[in-house]
């Protein structure tokens, strides 16, 4: 998934938001480390590819991306912190995945907003594959757990959200276009 996006970056038609893609970064190392102190072997290859690919866009986004220090966005890199000072603290796992999810959020906020303003400075194949890839990870949790559910559904809606971004921001620039 992440591929295409890379290659619209190198190609300068992708424009990846800064603080976003810093956001997902931070939470992929927190995952990453976190599963690998509680044990985990095998299923640490995903989590670690995706946190990679996720940095990848961050380094790539230092010379390529936009916003960082905008209010907007510092505000949302405060809230995140914060944040994750409360997931560091709580030892519940549920509070502690809804926060995870709020923070990731602020993110997605952030892409959704650029998206709009910005259509062609997102490649919408990326964001497509990602909301799919939710709603089939939500399709293969085993129980109607609303805990197990939460964050596939939660990714699946966000980047559904990304993509319907994208596609009313091109609208309206044809509108735009064809009104001239």
């Amino acid at each position: 998934m992440i591929v295409p996006y890379v290659r619209g970056i190198l190609q300068r038609k992708t424009r990846p938001k800064r603080a976003s893609w810093f956001i997902w970064a931070v939470l992929g190392f927190i995952a990453f480390f976190s599963q690998f102190a509680k044990g985990a072997t095998d299923s640490l290859w995903l989590t670690g590819g995706q946190t990679f690919a996720v940095f990848v866009v961050v380094v790539l986004s230092i010379k390529y991306g936009v916003g960082g220090f905008t209010k907007r966005d510092v505000t949302a890199l405060i809230a995140a912190f914060v944040g994750l000072i409360i997931w560091y603290i709580t030892s519940e796992a549920a509070f502690a995945l809804f926060i995870v999810i709020g923070i990731d959020s602020i993110g997605s906020i952030l892409t959704f907003i650029k998206s709009y303003h910005e259509p062609a400075s997102e490649t919408l194949s990326t964001w497509f594959m990602s909301s799919v890839s939710g709603f089939f990870g939500t399709l293969a949790v085993g129980s109607l757990s609303f805990t197990l559910l939460a964050y596939p559904l939660y990714i699946g809606i966000a980047n559904l959200l990304i993509v319907v971004a994208i596609l009313l921001g091109r609208k309206n620039l044809q509108e735009a276009r064809d009104i001239k």
